[in-house]
């Protein structure tokens, strides 16, 4: 009987001891102050470790080849630094960029301002939002056939995009240079039907926005969109005219990132917004296009 007591007894000492050691597995002691160090030392070096063989996340970002893509590829050690690979994707066209967001393609865009977002969504039935304004470009008229706007005989041709939002402010700066007159109050929302003064007979011509630079030898003059007058090898120090810093399209027409709503607030979305809006690329802006490409931040 002693004999059993004394291994029951034997076999509670270790059966505590077994459930000692378990417990301090999964409770253990509050690291000192060394340890804790040591600890982010060890986070650190993984954080590095990740950087070097490319185990960034991504952030997929479609852009016009200029200046977004350009004014993109400036942030990218920003980007690194916070540990994102950004991967630029680039688009010659308007639609592309808003339909490969919406499908889940991109994280963003940058390429347009809002009121052409505003329209694209109506039309479209997309669901893009802004999550930053981050350049205002200068609309300019440019000479074609003509090379001066006082040179303009009757009938000349005159170049616009054919979008709404954009044709709208190229007739506003038409009008604003006296060329031609608009209805009173239509402003953002012009077109051509909306012309109510055209002494010299102007021809409205609607072009595709991108092809713009190149309709340039079969009109007199073109109003083209500023990245698309810079990947054209236009400067705005050539333009005929050039929009007014003090416009209404110069308060509202600032490129955008765009996301899907909902996105505004994400950790991709705000690590791009403060690359864009850094010191950094400010300065690349203001260096690189001489007044053609203005920060709006």
């Amino acid at each position: 009987m002693k004999k059993s007591l004394y291994v029951f007894s034997a076999a509670l000492v270790a059966a505590a001891a077994l459930t000692a050691c378990a417990g301090s597995k999964e409770a253990p002691a509050t690291p000192t102050a060394t340890q804790a160090a040591s600890s982010e030392e060890t986070k650190a070096e993984e954080t590095t470790a990740a950087e070097t063989t490319g185990q960034l996340e991504k952030i997929i970002v479609g852009a016009t080849p200029a200046p977004h893509a350009e004014i993109l590829n400036a942030a990218k050690d920003i980007l690194k630094e916070k540990g994102y690979e950004l991967v630029v994707k680039e688009y010659t066209d308007y639609v592309q960029p808003n339909m490969a967001l919406e499908s889940g393609d991109l994280d963003a865009n940058y390429f347009q301002h809002k009121p052409y977002l505003d329209q694209f969504n109506e039309q479209k039935g997309t669901d893009l939002v802004s999550a930053a304004a981050i350049h205002y470009e200068p609309f300019g008229i440019y000479a074609g056939k003509t090379d001066a706007i006082d040179k303009l005989p009757d009938g000349a041709q005159i170049a616009v995009p054919n979008d709404v939002s954009n044709e709208a402010r190229a007739l506003l700066l038409l009008a604003d240079q006296g060329l031609i007159g608009l209805k009173e109050g239509v402003e953002l929302d012009a077109t051509k039907n909306d012309i109510v003064k055209n002494d010299k007979n102007f021809k409205i011509v609607e072009v595709e926005a991108a092809q713009l630079p190149r309709s340039l030898g079969d009109v007199d003059v073109a109003v083209i969109n500023g990245n698309y007058a810079i990947e054209a090898g236009l400067k705005v120090s050539d333009a005929l005219a050039v929009e007014d810093a003090k416009s209404v399209a110069a308060t509202l027409y600032s490129n955008i990132i765009a996301v899907r709503a909902g996105e505004e607030s994400s950790e991709k979305t705000k690590a791009l917004v403060e690359a864009l809006t850094s010191d950094t690329v400010k300065k690349f802006i203001e260096d690189t296009y001489e007044g053609a490409v203005v920060p709006s931040f």
